[in-house]
């Protein structure tokens, strides 16, 4: 781990910008200079935060139905504002990245040809971004975003040590967590839209399968923050009228977390918006590795054998 012992982590739980992507990372650019205030240099944002997470799919009556226009509305509206590859918008916030020499994780919508993928990206000082693109939608997820694949399923070497990252249900992939806990994570990001408890269980159960730190890393937003982020990309009524059918008030309630080699919680967030920080101990991963090592001596490679394909499928050769 290049001889450092501790780093500083931060999970900014804050409400994206809906919808309107370009808004969205002039917010964060703000949100993310609070957290380097903190002296964090690991710093991780939910699942989505650029572009928001489309919770019409779950809240608003009939957004599923067959040729739905508000709902056709809104995907077409997050194609548009959707990162591509090299993306400029991007540039002001490499360039806190990289004065800093921080790393951080941030879930956005990316358009990959005329598709839509979920996608956390974790940015490097001085060096391009790590994709890691959701490999399963969620349930009515399917309906906007297309699988990743496993080029995208990797790591990255911080120097002070390995850095992976997972989106919601993927950590109840097995496979996926196997070959992550292959790669020694020393930091792992979960990115949620809200950190429920049974999603805090799966982050604490992660952090002491992989013997490495977790940061849990929800949103907070509400029905009106949807609404406005619809008008801030252009606006169509068809799809207002689609997110007025949602509930009033708050429909993502925040409950990040980090947590340590050993599950135990190192610090927990309500359900609005604040920073939260921790310092990791990186020693309290090789003594946890003492105990469980489920890539090592805790392993039956006699037995078992897993084989990932990380060759990018695009379909047409």
């Amino acid at each position: 781990m290049g001889g450092v012992k501790q780093i500083k982590a931060a999970v900014v739980q804050a409400a994206p910008v809906p919808v309107a992507v370009t808004y969205g990372i002039e917010r964060m650019a703000r949100q993310l200079r609070d957290a380097l205030d903190t002296g964090a240099r690991m710093i991780a944002f939910g699942e989505t935060f650029l572009g928001g997470y489309p919770i019409w799919l779950d809240e608003a009556p009939g957004a599923a139905l067959w040729d739905q226009r508000g709902a056709q509305a809104l995907h077409g509206l997050l194609l548009d504002e959707a990162l591509r590859e090299n993306d400029p918008r991007l540039e002001p916030i490499q360039a806190m990245v990289d004065a800093a020499g921080a790393y951080v994780s941030v879930g956005v919508h990316e358009r990959v040809r005329s598709s839509l993928k979920n996608t956390q990206m974790l940015l490097r000082p001085h060096l391009p971004p790590v994709k890691h693109r959701k490999l399963v939608p969620t349930h009515g997820e399917r309906l906007i975003w297309a699988r990743g694949d496993g080029s995208t399923l990797t790591t990255t070497d911080a120097g002070w040590g390995t850095i992976g990252q997972a989106i919601c249900w993927e950590h109840w992939m097995p496979l996926v967590r196997a070959t992550l806990h292959h790669a020694g994570e020393a930091v792992h990001v979960a990115a949620w839209p809200t950190v429920r408890d049974v999603h805090i269980l799966a982050s604490r159960h992660y952090a002491f399968e992989g013997r490495c730190f977790v940061l849990a890393a929800g949103t907070v937003q509400t029905r009106d923050q949807v609404i406005e982020g619809l008008a801030r990309a252009g606006g169509d009524a068809d799809a207002e009228a689609l997110l007025k059918a949602m509930p009033e008030g708050l429909l993502q309630h925040g409950g990040s977390a980090i947590v340590a080699p050993n599950a135990d919680v190192l610090a927990l967030a309500g359900d609005g918006e604040e920073i939260i920080t921790a310092d990791l101990d990186l020693t309290a991963i090789g003594r946890g590795l003492a105990a469980l090592d489920v890539d090592g001596h805790y392993s039956r490679p006699d037995i078992f054998e897993l084989r990932v394909d990380r060759r990018e499928q695009n379909g047409v050769v």
